[in-house]
């Protein structure tokens, strides 16, 4: 597999735009999940990754001649890609139900660090000592958000949702990674994909959660924002990002996703501000930066 810039979208927006129009919305996923409470985290993520087929529907090209996959890489495409997808979906809808969020989610944001690491080690053959420090103090920035509750509050024995949250930081590195396979085109065929992910992940709602009832129309409503907004338009949007030169740098915007989701937790009154969250950013800012040379 060759990494290189992917030519499958054509957005007026350069990568680092796209990573940070993917990252905000992403940011968004803990407050939109706790706010759909109401269905179980497969039968969410089943319902959020169908709308998110229907909404990216019109915003991806069709496929140009010669844009044909071999056998091998259609299996990777259209049944490794959406499996990635629907683990790291499912996986995280399922952590923060069975574990503290801010300690599930300290675990689910070590992915920017595995695809740093990786897409540096696949780009240039070495990891150096700026690479290494920089996404050290990346990843202090967001770990300093939650280690207080988690050292204060133990280990809360969900070790479940624990394994949940590394399964999906696992799966979006790999994602990410494969939206840098320029063939592969990911992003022309992101309905497809999705909705694959969609039928993977209802079935296995079907089988481990069985039937429910109907939900409410505001939980229908907050799960299409979660499918159109963070496994929509975002999908796209990282695609784009990490099909640029660029991908190993402005993969270290990923780091800013669990500050942006704490504030966004705090304006809407679920999470009290303290002094940490400035710091945080400093943190993150700070070592994105030294990451990036």
């Amino acid at each position: 597999m060759q990494f290189h810039p992917s030519r499958s979208l054509h957005f007026p927006w350069f990568g680092g735009s796209a990573a940070i129009l993917a990252v905000v919305l992403w940011a968004l996923v803990p407050l939109l999940v706790a706010q759909a409470d109401e269905l179980p985290p497969l039968r969410l993520s089943a319902l959020a990754l169908l709308a998110g087929a229907l909404g990216t529907l019109p915003m991806a090209y069709r496929r140009r001649p010669g844009a044909g996959l071999t056998r091998t890489q259609g299996g990777l495409v259209y049944l490794g890609v959406p499996l990635l997808v629907a683990g790291a979906v499912g996986a995280c809808s399922a952590a923060f139900t069975l574990a503290p969020a801010g300690e599930a989610a300290l675990i689910l944001y070590t992915w920017p660090v595995l695809l740093l690491l990786t897409s540096r080690w696949l780009t240039t053959g070495r990891l150096p000592s700026s690479t290494l420090l920089g996404a050290g103090l990346a990843f202090s920035g967001a770990a300093l958000l939650v280690a207080p509750q988690a050292l204060t509050g133990g280990a809360s024995g969900a070790w479940g949702g624990y394994l949940l949250a590394a399964v999906a930081a696992l799966c979006w590195a790999l994602y990410s990674l494969a939206c840098q396979v320029s063939a592969w085109r990911l992003g022309e065929r992101m309905p497809h994909l999705l909705l694959i992910a969609s039928v993977v992940t209802g079935i296995a709602s079907l089988i481990l959660e069985g039937t429910i009832a109907l939900p409410s129309a505001e939980t229908l409503l907050i799960t299409a924002a979660l499918g159109l907004g963070p496994y929509g338009l975002a999908m796209l949007a990282w695609d784009r990002a990490m099909g640029d030169p660029q991908a190993h740098r402005v993969g270290h915007l990923a780091h800013t996703v669990p500050v942006l989701a704490t504030l966004f937790l705090v304006l809407a009154g679920v999470a009290t501000p303290d002094w940490r969250l400035p710091v945080a950013a400093l943190l993150v800012v700070t070592g994105s930066m030294m990451a990036s040379r």
